[in-house]
């Protein structure tokens, strides 16, 4: 979220980005709860750690947002989907708790993900967002640290070192 938050100047296109994000997460989490979609998490996890890397090396080669953003994201969010459902699965909900569960894993989900955009937006956005230097000064320094972190997520995940 922080690496949306960073390239997104503006409420109305980061309100996209995390609105598709969410919707994409749903659709993946309750298919995938359900049994109908289903990757093993050797695959998910590592592509999830690849997504945060892809949206912060973006961030440091773009200047400005691109319009294919929100349907990037909207990917991403499949992905990070199928991760978080196989954190409900692991906890060993009854078939019949699975709505309950899904509608209560997705608030949390979202009240964590507007907790996070609140903070940087506290932190750096309102007070530094206008400013020449914001972006050289603080959206590059910030995404290539997301990046790093997202890389070494990868490499934990594929080789299972760590």
């Amino acid at each position: 979220m922080l690496g949306i938050f960073l390239l997104s100047l503006k409420w109305r296109p980061l309100l996209y980005q995390v609105t598709a994000f969410t919707v994409a997460h749903s659709i993946t989490l309750a298919l995938s709860l359900y049994g109908i979609v289903s990757l093993p998490a050797s695959i998910v996890e590592p592509l999830i750690a690849l997504s945060i890397v892809y949206v912060a090396v973006e961030n440091i080669i773009t200047p400005v947002l691109k319009p294919w953003r929100v349907y990037v994201v909207f990917a991403f969010g499949l992905l990070h989907g199928m991760g978080f459902a196989g954190v409900l699965t692991e906890l060993g909900l009854p078939r019949n708790e699975y709505v309950t569960a899904l509608v209560a894993f997705n608030v949390g989900v979202e009240l964590g993900q507007l907790a996070v955009i609140a903070l940087g937006f506290f932190a750096v956005g309102l007070w530094f967002r206008q400013r020449d230097w914001y972006r050289r000064g603080i959206v590059v320094p910030a995404s290539l640290v997301i990046a790093l972190i997202g890389a070494y997520w990868t490499v934990e995940r594929v080789t299972g070192w760590g």
